[in-house]
């Protein structure tokens, strides 16, 4: 058991670090993470139109950016950004180079999301729109989308949820997020265990507030489909 001195200890660092680490992911952390996904949905959309489209060199393009970013390590991916580009030429300070390698890696998976979300709707649902003299454009935006959105909510949100906590790697590439801050106080503390529980903490806390959103959404859309 520890002495009362030793316990006294670890709750003023506790205290004094909590409103540090929490104030990185207010500045990083969470900035971090819409900021990528917002330009992560963006690339997501772009390749899975075009993984669907009917020209060939874009379907190629695109199965191979995708083949790329899932066939390989988020890691491995902001060190060739941020410590392999250098070698190039190229130098990335570290934010945008996390943002460049996060939003690469949540466009190749949420591509293959909405990709399968618009595969899913019916064909009756284009003949439909076909035979009312739509174009293959308007169907996609007025028929197909809607209904791929509502699919596609529940796999994004995890994704989004799985972004929060991915964005601990950008630790590794000195980005001061939330983590990195916890290890900049435990290399001054000396106390690593309980400085790295409070930031799984703070994730935990992020996480099951974006679940709630999630939650929230979910049946909101449900609700609207039902009407």
């Amino acid at each position: 058991m520890f002495s009362d001195e030793r316990t006294h200890r670890i709750i003023g660092i506790l205290s004094d670090s909590f409103f540090p680490i929490l104030k990185a992911g207010l500045e990083f952390t969470i900035p971090l993470t819409l900021i990528t996904f917002v330009l992560g949905l963006i690339v997501a959309f772009l390749t899975a139109i075009a993984r669907i489209s009917n020209i060939k060199p874009l379907q190629a393009i695109a199965r191979f950016y995708v083949w790329i970013f899932r066939g390989t390590p988020l890691l491995v991916q902001l060190f060739i950004l941020f410590y392999g580009l250098p070698s190039a030429g190229i130098t990335l300070s570290p934010f945008p180079a996390a943002v460049i390698g996060f939003t690469l890696n949540v466009g190749a998976y949420a591509s293959e999301i909405i990709r399968a979300a618009i595969l899913s709707t019916p064909k009756g649902q284009w003949e439909a729109a076909y035979s009312i003299g739509m174009t293959r454009a308007q169907a996609m935006k007025r028929i197909i989308l809607p209904q791929a959105l509502r699919v596609s909510i529940p796999p994004l949100g995890n994704s989004f949820i799985s972004l929060v906590k991915d964005t601990s790697l950008a630790a590794t590439i000195t980005v001061t997020e939330m983590f990195q801050k916890s290890q900049e106080i435990a290399s001054t503390t000396y106390e690593p265990l309980w400085l790295y529980i409070e930031v799984a903490f703070l994730y935990l806390l992020f996480s099951t507030v974006l679940s709630a959103l999630q939650s929230y959404l979910e049946k909101r859309f449900d609700r609207s489909v039902a009407k």
